[in-house]
């Protein structure tokens, strides 16, 4: 049976993980404010690529994150996941704080 271009792309499910509702970041918690979903990229669409992308981030007393970092995943999803967690929010905090987030691209 062949699959339409809109029935594939209703197949692929974009989920964004980071340890539920918060994240872990050394000497606590930092509750996650909002949350945007990646854009799946168009040639990871048709050539069906999906897995996890880990995003490195460091998050500015506001609650925004200052910079990000792919630390590993497929090259064709690294850049639209890290354009997702820049625009995260996180709950304010006294200091600028590192923490590390999984995209999951999954192919369902």
């Amino acid at each position: 049976m062949a699959l339409s271009r809109r029935s594939l792309s209703s197949l692929f499910l974009l989920t964004v993980l980071a340890a539920g509702s918060s994240t872990a970041f050394a000497g606590g918690r930092r509750a996650i404010v909002s949350k945007v979903a990646p854009v799946y990229p168009e040639l990871a669409r048709r050539m069906h690529v999906s897995g996890v992308v880990v995003v490195q981030l460091t998050v500015a007393p506001d609650g925004s994150v200052s910079d990000s970092k792919v630390e590993s995943g497929h090259a064709l999803l690294g850049s639209a996941a890290q354009d997702a967690v820049r625009r995260w929010k996180f709950e304010p905090a006294a200091e600028s704080t590192s923490m590390t987030v999984d995209v999951n691209f999954a192919n369902q």
